[in-house]
């Protein structure tokens, strides 16, 4: 029993420290996403320990640096809980002063044919704007009722599951569909115009995520979220960056993309808003994100029903406020993180110039 107790203590500690390596291997950066399971499961190892009474010095060893990879595990988790504080306000009741922008984003998982629970949602909750990801050229076809609703639109299927479309019921100024780092991964960019005449820039991204076969590395995600980081960081107008950015949202990159962007994250202080795998309820995380600058204050951020994808959809509801940004601290970088920024996309380069 202790022998098992201190193999299961092993594979807890090497999942800890990991992640702690700046190596972008996807068995590496593959550890950043279950630390809710990792910090369950050293809990559990925790009181294995305890009922088996340890007395040798391995296992009260192995007991006291399972201790600390839990609280190193429950630091990372900790932001997205109620016990702490929320990085964006609430809303009060909406009033003229205010534009309010509501944002519907689901990966339709290229694989489902099944459209209807996707487009019965949209109806109930009626969201100004809708972004699908993984759309392929069937998709837009089944898609198509929602030109009834949504006049203005950016469509960009492809059958790589990395098509994007973007609906909206407000106009959209110089849509353009870019690709920042692969020239086969799109992103939407574009400003939406607001009843009020307010202009809000729209970024939709789905970057590749790591694969042990096809893209071993996180190289070019990291690259496409700080390059985008980097280009808006000082862009003094309300923006919205949203999508599945395939990483969760307590993970090295994200927070740098964070602190380089200046962007709120909504969930801080709020939960967890798992949204994939939808099938798996025990293997879960945040990867379906909305994140946006200080000019808003939050009215609704929620997880919809599952719509037969392996993503559940996510809802966000933004007030615009003039002065919204003397409520919230944004995050800001300093020299460490615009050097590891730096750092992140030499080694874009440095791969390129590899190939």
């Amino acid at each position: 029993m202790s022998i098992l107790l201190v193999a299961v203590a092993a594979f807890f500690v090497t999942g800890t420290v990991l992640p702690l390596f700046s190596h972008d291997h996807w068995v590496v950066r593959f550890f950043d996403f279950p630390r809710v399971q990792l910090a369950i499961g050293i809990g559990l190892t925790l009181a294995g320990f305890v009922v088996a009474r340890p007395s040798s010095p391995a296992e009260i060893g192995a007991m006291a640096v399972l201790g600390l990879c839990l609280v190193y595990q429950v630091n990372h988790i900790l932001p997205y809980t109620l016990l702490s504080p929320r990085q964006v306000k609430r809303a009060a009741s909406p009033n003229e002063e205010t534009d309010s922008l509501s944002l519907l984003i689901a990966n339709v998982e290229i694989k489902n044919r099944n459209p209807d629970p996707l487009l019965d949602l949209i109806d109930e909750e009626d969201p100004d704007l809708v972004l699908a990801l993984e759309t392929d050229a069937w998709w837009m076809e089944h898609l198509r009722p929602l030109q009834e609703i949504y006049p203005h639109a950016v469509r960009h299927p492809r059958e790589n599951a990395y098509g994007m479309c973007l609906y909206s019921r407000y106009p959209l100024v110089a849509p353009t569909v870019r690709f920042l780092v692969e020239d086969d991964v799109p992103s939407i960019h574009t400003r939406v115009e607001l009843p009020s005449g307010t202009h809000v820039w729209i970024h939709g991204m789905h970057p590749r995520p790591p694969h042990p076969t096809h893209e071993p590395d996180t190289t070019e995600r990291d690259a496409e979220l700080l390059l985008l980081a980097r280009e808006i960081r000082d862009r003094d107008v309300p923006t919205i960056v949203a999508g599945d950015l395939n990483d969760v949202s307590w993970s090295y990159t994200t927070r740098l993309f964070q602190k380089i962007s200046s962007l709120l994250d909504p969930r801080i202080g709020r939960g967890l808003y798992n949204t994939f795998h939808a099938r798996y309820p025990l293997l879960r995380y945040p990867l379906d994100h909305a994140f946006h600058s200080e000019h808003f204050l939050l009215s609704q951020l929620k997880v919809l029903p599952y719509i037969g994808s392996d993503h559940f959809p996510v809802l966000i509801e933004l007030d615009y406020h003039p002065d919204a940004e003397n409520h919230h601290d944004e995050p800001e970088a300093n020299g460490q993180d615009e050097a590891q920024a730096q750092h992140e996309l030499d080694k874009l380069t440095e791969k390129r110039n590899s190939d």
